[in-house]
């Protein structure tokens, strides 16, 4: 059996954050959704003709009529809806560091940023506003480069 990561999904009283969340912070796009009994987003990495690229689901919440999701998915406490729960973190490869730092500094997201050379990846840690951790995981020899560059132009 051959497994790849297809997608994960938030439950969210609050879709608009999250939607500026994942569009604003990690530059996904909101694409095609089936028509679930329920309000949700599909957020995309890539074309939109391919549901592959739908990374990331947003499942609404509609408190007025939660019947839809309750249905569907089941019915989840409210107050469990914070933070990863047993899932610690979701991770996504990625490049372009520099430009992500200096986006995230734009955006007023801090990272927790390490660094794990036996595997030459610089991981950036944030939280999405339902509390889920997301890591960029980038090679290391960009956080080599940028910090020779940086380095350099304090020097000069």
């Amino acid at each position: 059996m051959a497994l790849t990561l297809n997608h994960y999904s938030i439950r969210t009283t609050d879709m608009a954050a999250t939607e500026r969340f994942y569009v604003d912070v990690l530059g996904l796009t909101v694409g095609p959704r089936p028509p679930f009994p329920f309000p949700g987003l599909w957020l995309y990495r890539g074309p939109h003709t391919d549901v592959a690229n739908a990374v990331v689901h947003v499942i609404g919440i509609d408190m007025n009529d939660p019947e839809g999701l309750k249905n569907y998915l089941g019915d989840r406490d409210i107050g469990s809806l914070h933070g990863s729960g047993a899932v610690d973190h979701v991770a996504f490869f990625a490049d372009g560091l520099e430009q992500m730092l200096d986006h995230l500094a734009q955006m007023k997201v801090v990272p927790r940023q390490r660094t794990v050379p036996e595997i030459h990846l610089h991981q950036l840690f944030f939280d999405d506003p339902s509390g889920v951790v997301v890591e960029l995981n980038y090679p290391t020899d960009e956080k080599y480069a940028l910090d020779k560059k940086r380095a350099a132009g304090l020097a000069a």
